[in-house]
Formats: C-alpha cells, sequence, structure tokens
C-alpha cells in the first residue's frame, strides 16, 4: 500500500477529509485536513482547529512509522481560507460558494474567473453524463453590472479553490448553499451602513 492510501485511511478514518498532500525532497510531508459537514468532533465549530490537528498528526505518526514511511517532518494544518477544489464531491460541497477556477485553456482570452459556483443537472435521457458546472460572475461595475454565466465540467478546470471571506468585525459570513441571496446580501448593506 502507498504512502498516501495510509495517510488517506487514516484522516478519513478519525473523522476528517484529506484535502491535499506534498512531500517535497527535503522529506517534508505535509497534509491539508478538513471537517466534514456531518462529522462529529471533539471541538465545537466548523473550521479546523488546531487540536483537530495534533490528533491527526498523532496518528500518523503511529501509521507512518508502522508502515516504514521514511520522512524527516510532518506536518497537518487546515486548508486555509481560500481551500483548493480537487474532486467532484468538494465541488458539490461548496456549490453556492464563491470560487476561483482557472481553466487549463483559455476561454474568450482569459483562463482566471471568479464567481458562485453552481451545479448544472445533466440533461434528461442522457445516461452516463458527466457533471457539469457553471461559474455566476458579474461583468462591470456597480448597477451597469451584468450577470454572466460560465459552464465547465471538472477536466477543463486547472485548479479551484474557495475565495477567502474575512471578516474582523464578524458581521459577515459566507453564505451557504440554499440561503436566500437577497436576504444575506440586505443584512451585508446593512452591516456596511452600521460601519
Amino acid at each position: 500500500m502507498s504512502w498516501l492510501k495510509r495517510v488517506e485511511e487514516t484522516v478519513t478514518g478519525l473523522g476528517y477529509e484529506v484535502v491535499d498532500c506534498e512531500r517535497s525532497a527535503q522529506g517534508l510531508l505535509r497534509v491539508y485536513i478538513d471537517r466534514l459537514p456531518e462529522g462529529v468532533y471533539d471541538q465545537p465549530g466548523e473550521f479546523v482547529t488546531v487540536e483537530d490537528c495534533e490528533k491527526v498528526t498523532r496518528q500518523l505518526q503511529y501509521t507512518l512509522e508502522v508502515a516504514n514511511v521514511d520522512y524527516a517532518r510532518l506536518e497537518v494544518s487546515s486548508p486555509g481560507l481560500d481551500r483548493p477544489l480537487k474532486t467532484p464531491e468538494q465541488y458539490a460541497r461548496f456549490a453556492g460558494q464563491e470560487v476561483e477556477i482557472t481553466l487549463k485553456l483559455a476561454f474568450q482570452g482569459r483562463k482566471k474567473y471568479k464567481g458562485v459556483l453552481e451545479s448544472v443537472p445533466a440533461p434528461e435521457g442522457v445516461e452516463g453524463a458527466e457533471p457539469s458546472w457553471q461559474l455566476v460572475y458579474k461583468v462591470g461595475e456597480g448597477k451597469k453590472a451584468v450577470e454572466q454565466a460560465l459552464g465547465f465540467t471538472f477536466d477543463e478546470v486547472r485548479e479551484a479553490c474557495l475565495v477567502p471571506v474575512v471578516d474582523f468585525k464578524g458581521r459577515g459570513r459566507r453564505p451557504a448553499a440554499g440561503d436566500d441571496q437577497a436576504a444575506v446580501d440586505e443584512a451585508q448593506e446593512l452591516g456596511d451602513q452600521n460601519k
């Protein structure tokens, strides 16, 4: 069994998701983990905590030692606010959120797009159709801005990641899938007026 498979089995066995793994020539093994929405965790909240990283680190150290995996240093951390999206399942999980994608091939002279990720249902009567996605984004400024949608498949994307939402005053939040966008926009405007 490969070292990557052992890492994935260990992390998922603890109830977390492996977002990414990196292994450097200098012996650094870096593992990015995330909490699953349906998971049960020692610490409250939706984000990875230091305690989560410690728990996974301890178990990985044991597993990798037993498997005789050679590494000099192990780092376990959260994927960060700009969490990469690497699988179709992760796309589905974060549908409705603002993401940034880089296409493999340019479309209309550009490869990078930023907007809200949406799932596009497969056409009726087409068996085995690949899931497709669209990115809804605005072109223009202010009241003259126009929404456009860019349709794509998972295979057409080189990189995708969440767009970080940072609010130090705690008034705003990242809209969740299914939220009424008008209500979220209204709450944000009220928060902006009170600043």
